[in-house]
């Protein structure tokens, strides 16, 4: 194995080795949660939905280019490159439409309690699945026509010069015209959503500072409580957008340049690839660490695990003494 091969090995297995059980715990959690208090917070129903995308990341792209670079060959065919490309460019668009609505679901919530503000404070936290629902079917919709010349790699001599060379698969666009018409859609797709969550950030920060000013010196009360929570909560969603932004806008300005190149190999692929599955790992991170119950029932389980340790090494120990 060459030493890009190693190093290409390591670091989808690693992210594969965090993301799946980061994104399970959060999945099993909200859904104990939903369980046990007959309902869910709007952001944790979001969260939820974000953690699911992420798994279809994980398991259509990030597996396969894993087995690859441990040198698994002709792993899928046809019909299952078709599918994984479709599930993985669904999972990748819900991720970031997901981000986005999270972004502005907080930006309503500690905006002042105007007319329009309330409007919306009322109606989004009630709509956030039915938003998510609609925002899932129309990347649904858009996508199957990008799939229909998708099929498993072959020769690259039979190839046209408008492929993308996934790993195991080959997106063939045919043409000059639709190579250019698909990769710029959904470029300006991703860039109207970075650019709405990033003015929602940017729109939370000034909240917080004027709030900050207006309220200096109150030190506890109902309302400094409530704000403090806010802030936590907003400086969650701030840290997850800003994640998504580095990661998602290397990974689109990576995309922007494979435009202007014909028979893209699969090596500079792997590097867009890895910047965008990058977030479906490293978002459980941010999500778990920021968000109190997923924190409180981590270190619940840390510590539960750690005693049983202990209790099967004084078992051990004292079997060994007898």
């Amino acid at each position: 194995m060459g030493l890009y091969l190693l190093f290409k090995a390591i670091g989808f297995f690693l992210l594969v080795i965090i993301g799946i059980p980061g994104n399970i715990f959060i999945l099993s959690q909200f859904a104990s949660i939903k369980i046990i208090e007959k309902k869910l917070l709007p952001t944790n129903t979001i969260l939820t939905m974000l953690a699911t995308a992420n798994l279809l990341v994980i398991l259509s792209r990030i597996i396969p280019q894993a087995l690859n670079a441990i040198g698994m060959e002709n792993l899928l065919d046809d019909t299952e490159c078709k599918l994984v490309i479709f599930t993985y460019r669904v999972g990748r668009a819900m991720s970031i439409c997901v981000t986005s609505i999270l972004s502005c679901h907080q930006c309503i919530l500690i905006a002042p309690s105007t007319k329009l503000w309330t409007f919306l404070k009322h109606k989004v936290p009630q709509n956030a699945l039915t938003i998510i629902i609609i925002f899932c079917f129309f990347n649904l919709s858009i996508y199957p026509y990008s799939i229909l010349n998708a099929h498993a790699r072959r020769n690259m001599t039979t190839s046209s010069p408008y492929t993308l060379h996934l790993v195991y698969c080959d997106a063939d666009f045919l043409t000059y015209t639709s190579y250019i018409v698909n990769g710029t859609f959904y470029t300006i797709r991703d860039f109207m959503f970075v650019g709405l969550m990033v003015i929602a950030s940017i729109y939370i920060v000034y909240t917080l500072l004027r709030h900050e000013r207006t309220v200096k010196g109150i030190r506890s009360s109902d309302r400094g409580q409530k704000r403090s929570a806010e802030y936590k909560a907003s400086r969650a969603v701030i840290l997850l957008v800003a994640l998504y932004v580095v990661l998602f806008g290397l990974d689109n300005a990576m995309w922007i340049y494979t435009l202007t190149l014909s028979n893209v190999s699969s090596d500079m692929n792997d590097i867009p690839i890895f910047l965008a599955s990058s977030y479906a790992t490293l978002s459980p991170i941010v999500i778990i660490i920021t968000n109190p119950k997923l924190k409180h029932s981590w270190k619940y389980s840390y510590r539960k695990r750690s005693i049983h340790k202990e209790l099967g090494n004084h078992e051990l120990v004292f079997f060994v003494s007898k």
